[in-house]
């Protein structure tokens, strides 16, 4: 009797587990197809979903391993990508077709798409009109040494301070006996605050030393602490100005002295929430040659000198310039977007050529560009065509590089001093007005330079220098 009744137990828990083999497949499936709808519509809008823990259970109904969290940023590494967030990876549409690494981001993207957002949303495509930017306020940040101004200055006067004629100039300069160049800014259309200072070493502090290396960098340490400081001046001089008038600025643009503009800068370079930089000489980082961003995302970016510590207590260390730039976007999250610019900063630096796998290539001031911050001087071009691709694609694409593609770069053979007769070269690329103030410095005297300095004193708001007689005396040997 014993025996029947466990063989009836047994039969009937058989059937039981028979009836739930007739029953699993069907609700697997079920589930399925729901969570596949609700994946496509969480994908398909700019919102967190909700469903993405389930992820690596729908890996496995499509015979896929389970994505794994991507790993920390390495302080080293260059394949941290805070762009727009995760949950809208598939959708090219947000891609304007003018960004020159689109197919790049777009694959590393779609290498996250399981990934949380990383960033509240940026519409790359949510640029700002020009009728926009006309009614809001714009500080336009220069900074560095006035070595070759006499070329470059007058472009960025052209094509930043006149595109953008309601723009504020912030100028944090060294004193040097290239400084009086720095005149040409009385044609300036506004200008807000200027500083050209006597600089002094910097002492350096143990997070400095941790989070820094002295490898490629002509001063070491001590030299990117200089620009660090020139950077992040600029931005007191700004917080500074907007305490006094109370208000605060809508953009920041901030650029090099040396930076030659053959192009204006375009309404669609200023993109809300995002930081923009160009792509290429990026150094295992971010190219640090130039930045335009929001107000929020400007104060990060140009925090140069006091977010070390804070890079440093993250675990970044032994960086170069750029490499410290993109962590401390990193560290505080702020999305950053690569586009081509039309701009180079010219160099007096000798450059072996053709440059090795990690050399410096040095464009053609002539080069139709965008070159996006590439080394550049006025030279008859060496290497064109077919042999830019050759030399080009020899080059690391993550170090000193820049795109060449479609003609738009001509190399000089930039191993030694500029070629006789550089100035002509230049005219002609430049054209009459650029070449009308080159001439003028090289023909300026020591009263007609006081005169230009103290006519720039009169319009600027907050002015912080030596004495101007001092500034030209340094560069200019007889006074007239």
């Amino acid at each position: 009797m014993m025996m029947l009744k466990k063989c009836s137990k047994w039969v009937s828990s058989d059937l039981d587990w028979k009836l739930l083999l007739w029953i699993l497949p069907p609700l697997s499936l079920l589930f399925y197809i729901s969570l596949s709808s609700i994946s496509a519509i969480a994908r398909s809008s700019f919102t967190f979903n909700p469903f993405s823990t389930f992820a690596p259970l729908k890996s496995v109904f499509n015979n896929n391993a389970p994505v794994p969290p991507p790993p920390p940023p390495s302080p080293r590494s260059d394949s941290f990508l805070p762009t727009v967030f995760a949950n809208e990876l598939n959708r090219s549409n947000i891609f304007p077709a003018d960004f020159a690494n689109q197919s790049e981001m777009k694959t590393q993207l779609d290498r996250s798409r399981n990934d949380e957002p990383l960033f509240p949303p940026v519409f790359l495509n949510q640029s700002v009109t020009k009728d926009e930017l006309d009614r809001s306020r714009i500080a336009v940040c220069i900074v560095g040494g006035a070595r070759r101004f006499e070329l470059t200055g007058p472009s960025i006067i052209e094509k930043i301070l006149k595109e953008y004629p309601n723009s504020d100039l912030y100028l944090h300069s060294p004193l040097d006996t290239n400084a009086y160049k720095l005149s040409l800014l009385k044609a300036a259309p506004r200008v807000s605050a200027i500083k050209i200072f006597k600089p002094k070493p910097i002492k350096m502090t143990e997070f400095q030393v941790r989070v820094l290396s002295a490898s490629g960098s002509p001063n070491g340490i001590q030299g990117l602490l200089q620009y660090f400081n020139l950077v992040e001046g600029c931005l007191t001089m700004i917080r500074a100005y907007q305490h006094k008038n109370n208000f605060t600025y809508d953009w920041i643009i901030r650029t090099r002295v040396d930076g030659y503009w053959n192009g204006p800068l375009s309404p669609k370079d200023f993109i809300p929430g995002a930081y923009l930089v160009p792509p290429g000489s990026s150094y295992g980082g971010l190219n640090d040659r130039f930045g335009l961003g929001d107000y929020n995302t400007s104060v990060v970016a140009l925090s140069r000198l006091s977010l070390i510590p804070e890079l440093d207590s993250a675990g970044y260390h032994l960086l170069n310039s750029e490499g410290a730039f993109k962590a401390q976007l990193t560290i505080h999250r702020v999305p950053y977007i690569t586009k081509r610019l039309p701009f180079c900063i010219v160099s007096d630096r000798s450059y072996e050529f053709p440059p090795p796998h990690f050399g410096v290539p040095v464009a053609a001031l002539s080069s139709p560009g965008p070159l996006s911050g590439a080394k550049c001087r006025p030279c008859t071009p060496s290497c064109t065509d077919h042999c830019v691709g050759l030399v080009m694609s020899k080059l690391y694409k993550g170090w000193s590089w820049t795109y060449w593609a479609n003609n738009t770069l001509q190399l000089c053979d930039a191993h030694a001093e500029w070629e006789s007769g550089w100035q002509k070269i230049f005219d002609k690329v430049a054209g009459n007005k650029l070449a009308a103030a080159r001439q003028r410095i090289e023909d300026l005297r020591m009263e007609q330079c006081v005169k230009d300095f103290t006519e720039i004193m009169k319009k600027t708001a907050h002015w912080e220098a030596p004495p101007v007689s001092q500034i030209c005396r340094l560069g200019l040997s007889t006074p007239a």
